[in-house]
C-alpha cells in the first residue's frame, strides 16, 4: 500500500477510499491519516448489532432519532476527521439530510464502541475523547471479554460498569436504560 506524506482532508480521504488499492478495505480518518480499520471478528459484530437493537428499539418507539452501525461521520470544525463508530445513535434535531457523499456532516449524539482483543485501551480511550471533541455528547466502549462498559460524557467524566449495572442515555438519550445482564448474556 502506498505510504502518504502529507495529512489528508476529508474530501481528499474519501477519494482516495474509491481507489482500488484502497476500495477493499475499511478506514477513517483521524488527525490527517487514513487509519485501516481490521474486519471485526464474530463477538464483535454480535455485540455491535445487539446494542443496534436496544438502542433502534428505544429511538422508533419514542421517535427520537436514527440508530447506524458502521456509519461514517464527519466532524463540522475538523476536516481532517473521519470516524466509524460500531453503533451510533443522531437525534432527529441533529441529524441532517445525508452529508457530502453520505457521510453525517456532524459526529453522532451517542456512540458506541465495541473493543476487540487487538485494541489498546489508550487507543480506544483516545477515540473517545476525540468524538467528545467533536461534539459527541456520550461515549460507550464495551469490553466484551471483561463484561464491562466505560461511559464517557462530556466535561470528561467516566464511569465504568459492570455486568450488574443498569447503562443509562443520559442526556443523548433521554430515558434510554439496559441492563447490562442482557446484553453481557450472549
Amino acid at each position: 500500500m502506498p505510504v502518504l506524506e502529507r495529512l489528508l482532508d476529508t474530501d481528499t480521504f474519501l477519494d482516495m477510499c474509491l481507489l482500488p488499492e484502497y476500495r477493499h478495505n475499511e478506514y477513517e480518518l483521524i488527525n490527517g491519516e487514513m487509519v485501516e480499520m481490521p474486519p471485526p471478528g464474530f463477538v464483535h459484530g454480535e455485540y455491535a448489532v445487539e446494542v443496534a437493537y436496544y438502542l433502534r428499539q428505544y429511538a422508533k418507539k419514542h421517535n427520537l432519532g436514527r440508530v447506524t452501525v458502521e456509519a461514517g461521520f464527519r466532524s463540522a470544525d475538523d476536516r481532517y476527521l473521519v470516524l466509524r463508530p460500531d453503533v451510533a445513535f443522531l437525534s432527529h434535531d441533529r441529524a441532517p439530510k445525508p452529508g457530502d457523499r453520505g457521510l453525517s456532516a456532524v459526529m453522532p449524539d451517542l456512540a458506541v464502541e465495541i473493543a476487540s482483543p487487538s485494541d489498546r485501551l489508550a487507543a480506544i480511550r483516545a477515540k473517545a475523547e476525540l468524538y467528545l471533541r467533536n461534539g459527541t455528547r456520550l461515549v460507550w466502549l464495551v469490553f466484551p471479554a471483561e463484561q464491562r462498559v466505560e461511559v464517557h460524557s462530556e466535561g470528561g467524566e467516566m464511569q465504568s460498569l459492570g455486568a450488574q449495572d443498569t447503562l443509562s442515555g443520559g442526556d443523548a438519550l433521554p430515558g434510554f436504560t439496559l441492563e447490562l445482564a442482557r446484553l453481557f448474556s450472549l
